[in-house]
């Protein structure tokens, strides 16, 4: 197994981790709302329990890919801007050179 084959395994575990806690944490929201409504019949409570994980889940996808896409958006961001100092150290490092060596090739000429 190759390293992306083992990265793209782990991601899709943690996927189907994140689902389920998801999912249980729905149920039991769910199954305290139901129960301050004692005057539900049992099929009542599920149908209603069933409605109310659906609508956490659709909310927690919601927000897991609003998540994603700001961390796709604060990913551009950081990398120009590493970019742009990258450039800018390089540029001061080929100006402290060019003048390190300027200032060697005076003193030689001068000695």
């Amino acid at each position: 197994m190759t390293a992306q084959e083992e990265a793209a395994l782990v991601r899709e575990v943690e996927g189907h981790l994140l689902l389920a806690a998801a999912r249980e944490e729905g149920r039991t929201a769910a199954a305290r709302a139901a129960c301050r409504l004692g005057w539900l019949t049992d099929t009542q409570r599920e149908d209603l329990e069933r409605q109310f994980e659906a609508e956490y889940l659709a909310l927690a996808r919601t927000s897991w890919h609003r998540t994603a896409e700001r961390a796709v958006e604060l990913r551009r961001t950081y990398e120009l801007r590493y970019r742009v100092l990258r450039r800018r150290l390089v540029a001061w490092c080929v100006l402290g050179c060019a003048l390190l060596a300027t200032t060697g090739l005076l003193m030689l000429a001068a000695a």
